[in-house]
C-alpha cells in the first residue's frame, strides 16, 4: 500500500451525495462508471493514517499518459492531488497518480482560469494566505470516463476537461470581464516542486517548454522514491497571446523544496513576490509561471490544448498534432468515451443492482489507469539509462506498484488484457537491462528504482504470465534477472530474513523463489527447479511450533520477544500488517502451511475466527483487513481447506461491505488498481489463490452472468461466461456446477479452461452444499 508515512488529518468528511450523477438511461459500460468512488485522502473517514481510496476524478483514457484532473492540495500525503472534502480547487493538472499511499508525485502543468488581479500562488484553503485558488459548487461537479466539469464560484468560470492518450484539453466558459486569464504554474508538483522549468512562445497561440522533477524537489516518497523525470509540453490557446507574461520567483539556493517546504508560509510568501516579466518570448528559472490575459464576453468559451511527453519538446508537439490538432472539445471527449467503452467492454455483466454494476465498472475503470503508457505516439521513450530509445515491439509502461498488484490486478489482466502484461514485463526487463542493474524493481515510477515496500513481486507477475502462455519477451534474460533479484533480495543468507519485517519478507521471498521454480520447470532447468522449490520452503524456518504461528527471528537465529497479543500486533515482524494477517501468506504451499498450523480442523477453526472477528465496516482492523493487501488472497484459502462454502460466504460479504457507490466506497488506498481488481474478479466468481499457478478459485458471483472477452492474439477462445442461476443476495451458496454443459465438482478452474472459451454455470441456493467442490464430493 505505501511506505511508512503520516497523513494530514481531516476532520470533516462529506459522504456519498457527490457520487450521484444526473439520472439517465444507462446503455453502455461508461454510463456505470462513477470516478468519485475512492476520491478522498481523508484519514478521518478511514480511521487510520493510510486514508481511503486516493483516486482522482479527472479525465483520462485507458492506460493513458495524460490525466486532466482538478487539484485541491499540493502537500501532505495526498497523492492524487484531490480530496473530495476539500472546498477549493487550486488548478487542473495534466498528470496524476491514482490510489497510491506513499507521498505522491506528478500533478504537473497546473492550469487555472482566473479574473481580476494576477496572483502567483494558490494560497491556503483556510484563507490564511490568499491566492488564485477558488471555491466551487459541489453539485456542479460531474465526472465520467474521459470528462470532468465544475463551476469555480470565485470567478464564475465553468471548467470542463477531457483527454486523449498523450494529450489533454480544457474548455473554459468565462463571464464578461476585461481582465480574464489562463495561468499556468510550471513549478507545481504533488508533494514538492519541479526544480527547474523552461517556457517559450512558439507563435501567437502556442507555448512549449519543460519541467524538470528530481528527488531534490520532493515528489515520490518526498524524494526517497528517487523519481527523476522531465515533463515536456506543447500548449495551444484558442485566444491569441496578445497580452502574456511570466512570473519568476527568486528561490535561494540553500532552500529545501520538498513536500512540506513548498506549502510553508515562508515559501509561499517568496513566490507571492515573484517578478512579473513581460516583453520576452522565453524564460528559464527555478519557479516559473505563465499567464495570458484577455477580455471575454458573457459565456465566452476559451480552450487550451496540451500535448505532453516525457521524451522531449518535439515529442510533446508530435503528440499534440497527432491527437488534438484540428479537433474541438466535444470531438476529443467523444473519442475518449469511445476508448473507454471499448476497454470496459472486455467484461460484460448482467444482473445485480444498479449500485453493484456501478461499483463493478468503476472498479474495472480503476484497473485501467495503470500501468500507463510511457511511450510517445512515434514510439520513442526514455529508458533506464536516461537515453531516448526508438520504437520497440512493445509499449513502454510505467507505474508498477508491484507489492500491491501481483495479487489481483495482473491475474485479471492475464485474462482480459494479456498484451498489457507482456508490455509490463518487457518494460521491467528493459529497465533492468538499460539501467545496468540487471534485477527487477519492486515499485517502479518513471524508471526509478524506488525500493518502496518489500518482496520481489515482479517475479510473481513473470511466473504468472509464463505459465499462462504469455511469453512474448526475452525469457532467458527475464529468468536471469529473476535469479539475480532473488540473490540480492531473499532468504539466501540465513534461510530466512531478519528484522525489521522478518515474517513479511521471509514469506514473500519464499513465495517468489517458488515462482522462479515454475519458470525453471517450464524452461527445462531441472536443477534450478529443485533448488528454488527448496528455497520456497524457507517459510518453515520462522514458524514457532511452541507458539503455533509465524514469529520474527533475529539475524543470530534467536526469536524476537513474543509480546502480549503478538499475533494481532501491527508492525511486529510484519509490514503494514500483523503476524495473524501476514502469516496466512504461503500461497505456493498451502498443504504445508496447514500441516504446520496443526492440520485442517485447527487451521479451519483459526481462519473462521479470523473472519468472524472482522468488524462489519471492514475498515482498517486487526483481523481480515481488506484495506491492505497482505490478506487479499486469504478468503480463498477456505477452498483449500475443503470448506468452499466459506469462501463463497466471505467474498460476498467483502464485496458488500468493503465497496460502495460513494466517495468512501473503497475501504483502503486503491493501490494502482489492486483493490478494484480484487472486486472485479471476486464479484465475477473467480480469483487466484496463488499467482504463478494456473488455478483460479471459484466463488459466489454477484451477477447472473459475467462474460470475459478473450484476446484472439493470445487465446483460442472467443469468450468465457460465468452464469449464476437463481442468484440473489440470499442465495450465495453454490449447489452444483456445469462446465460447458458437463457436471463440474471442483471449487477451482484452470486458466486454460477459461481462455479456451466456454461457459461455467453455477446453481445458487440459500444453504451451503457441503458436498460440492470438496474432496468428499469428488
Amino acid at each position: 500500500m505505501k511506505k511508512i508515512g503520516y497523513c494530514l488529518g481531516i476532520v470533516v468528511f462529506l459522504s456519498s451525495a457527490c457520487s450521484e450523477q444526473k439520472q439517465e438511461e444507462k446503455t453502455s459500460p461508461v454510463d456505470f462508471v462513477n470516478p468519485f468512488i475512492g476520491a478522498s485522502t481523508s484519514t478521518g473517514a478511514a480511521g487510520v493514517y493510510h486514508g481511503l481510496g486516493k483516486t482522482f476524478p479527472g479525465a483520462t483514457t485507458p492506460y493513458g499518459m495524460v490525466q486532466v484532473s482538478p487539484n485541491t492540495i499540493t502537500g501532505g500525503d495526498n497523492s492524487p492531488g484531490y480530496s473530495y472534502e476539500h472546498k477549493t480547487i487550486e488548478g487542473f493538472a495534466f498528470t496524476q497518480m491514482s490510489g497510491v499511499g506513499w507521498f505522491g508525485d506528478l500533478g504537473n502543468f497546473l492550469v487555472m482560469p482566473t479574473t481580476g488581479k494576477l496572483k502567483t500562488i494558490a494560497g491556503k484553503e483556510d484563507e490564511s494566505i490568499q491566492g488564485y485558488r477558488s471555491s466551487y459548487h459541489k453539485d456542479s461537479e460531474i465526472a465520467k470516463p474521459g470528462y470532468y466539469a465544475v463551476e469555480l464560484t470565485d470567478y464564475r468560470i465553468n471548467v470542463e476537461t477531457t483527454a486523449a492518450p498523450h494529450s489533454g484539453m480544457i474548455r473554459f466558459t468565462f463571464p464578461e470581464n476585461k481582465q480574464s486569464r489562463i495561468q499556468i504554474d510550471l513549478a507545481r508538483r504533488v508533494g514538492g516542486t519541479a526544480i527547474q522549468q523552461y517556457v517559450s512562445k512558439v507563435d501567437d497561440h502556442t507555448i512549449q517548454g519543460w519541467m524538470k522533477c528530481t528527488p531534490e524537489g520532493g515528489g515520490w516518497g518526498d524524494g526517497e522514491g528517487k523519481a527523476d523525470y522531465t515533463v515536456y509540453f506543447y500548449a495551444r490557446f484558442s485566444k491569441p497571446l496578445d497580452n502574456y507574461g511570466f512570473w519568476s520567483a527568486d528561490i535561494p539556493d540553500g532552500w529545501s523544496r520538498k513536500r512540506d517546504d513548498v506549502v510553508s508560509e515562508q515559501y509561499l510568501r517568496r513566490v507571492e513576490k515573484a517578478e512579473i516579466i513581460k516583453g520576452q518570448t522565453e524564460l528559464e528559472g527555478k519557479h516559473l509561471g505563465f499567464f495570458s490575459d484577455f477580455e471575454t464576453h458573457e459565456n465566452e468559451e476559451v480552450t487550451l490544448q496540451v500535448g505532453i511527453s516525457f521524451v522531449d519538446m518535439e515529442g510533446a508537439s508530435t503528440n499534440f498534432k497527432s491527437e488534438l490538432a484540428g479537433k474541438d472539445f466535444d470531438q476529443v471527449r467523444a473519442e475518449a468515451e469511445k476508448l473507454w467503452n471499448e476497454s470496459l467492454s472486455r467484461i460484460n455483466v448482467q444482473g445485480g443492482t444498479e449500485d453493484q454494476k456501478t461499483i463493478f465498472y468503476t472498479a474495472l475503470y480503476h484497473t485501467m489507469i495503470d500501468p500507463r503508457t510511457y511511450t510517445d505516439v512515434d514510439g520513442r521513450y526514455v529508458g533506464g539509462d536516461k537515453k531516448v530509445h526508438e520504437r520497440g515491439t512493445y509499449t513502454k509502461r510505467t507505474i508498477f506498484s508491484g507489492w500491491d498488484v501481483f495479487r489481483s490486478q495482473f491475474p485479471l489482466q492475464t485474462i482480459i488484457n494479456p498484451r498489457l502484461v507482456s508490455d509490463q514485463l518487457n518494460s521491467l526487463i528493459s529497465l533492468a537491462d538499460e539501467s545496468g542493474r540487471e534485477y527487477f524493481e519492486r515499485w517502479e515510477l518513471m524508471n526509478a528504482y524506488s525500493g518502496c515496500m518489500i518482496g520481489n513481486p515482479a517475479l510473481s507477475v513473470l511466473a504468472d504470465a509464463y505459465v499462462k502462455g504469455i511469453r512474448d519477451y526475452d525469457i532467458e534474460k527475464a529468468y536471469q534477472y529473476a535469479v539475480n533479484t532473488s540473490k540480492l533480495f531473499g532468504n539466501d543468507k540465513l534461510g530466512y530474513t531478519g528484522p525489521p519485517f522478518s515474517i513479511s519478507n521471509t514469506l514473500e521471498y519464499a513465495y517468489t523463489d517458488w515462482c522462479i521454480a515454475q519458470l525453471a520447470k517450464g524452461m527445462g532447468k531441472a536443477e534450478d527447479e529443485q533448488l528454488f522449490l527448496k528455497k520456497g520452503q524457507a517459510y518453515r524456518n520462522i514458524f514457532d511450533s511452541e507458539k503455533g504461528w509465524f514469529r520474527p527471528k533475529r539475524d543470530d537465529g534467536s526469536w524476537e520477544e513474543w509480546p502480549d497479543s503478538a499475533r494481532t500486533k501491527e508492525w511486529y515482524g510484519s509490514i503494514e500488517s500483523n503476524p495473524y494477517q501476514q502469516g496466512w501468506f504461503v500461497p505456493h504451499d498451502i498443504p504445508g502451511m496447514i500441516e504446520l498450523m496443526g492440520g485442517r480442523e485447527k487451521a479451519l477453526d483459526d481462519l473462521t475466527h479470523f473472519f468472524e472477528k472482522t468488524p462489519e465496516h471492514m475498515l482498517w482492523n486487526e483481523y481480515y483487513n481488506h484495506a491492505n493487501e497482505p490478506v487479499h488472497l486469504v478468503p480463498f484459502l477456505f477452498n483449500h481447506l475443503d470448506a468452499p462454502w466459506m469462501t463463497q460466504k466471505w467474498t460476498r460479504h467483502i464485496c458488500e461491505k468493503a465497496y460502495k457507490n460513494s466517495v468512501e466506497g473503497i475501504v483502503g488506498n486503491e493501490d494502482v488498481g489492486q483493490m478494484s481488481a480484487w472486486y472485479v474478479l471476486a464479484s465475477a466468481g473467480i480469483h487466484p489463490s496463488c499467482p504463478g499457478s494456473t488455478r483460479y478459485e471459484i466463488t459466489s458471483p454477484l451477477f447472473s452472468e459475467v462474460e470475459f472477452a478473450l484476446d484472439p492474439d493470445y487465446f483460442e477462445g472467443k469468450s468465457f461466461k460465468i452464469k449464476a442461476h437463481d442468484n440473489s443476495p440470499a442465495n450465495v451458496y453454490i449447489q452444483k456446477a456445469l462446465l460447458n454443459g458437463q457436471p463440474y465438482n471442483k471449487c477451482y478452474i484452470d486458466f486454460q479452461d477459461i481462455v479456451s472459451g466456454g461457459t461455467l454455470e453455477l446453481f445458487m441456493g440459500l444453504q451451503p452444499n457441503e458436498d460440492w467442490g470438496t474432496t468428499l464430493g469428488n
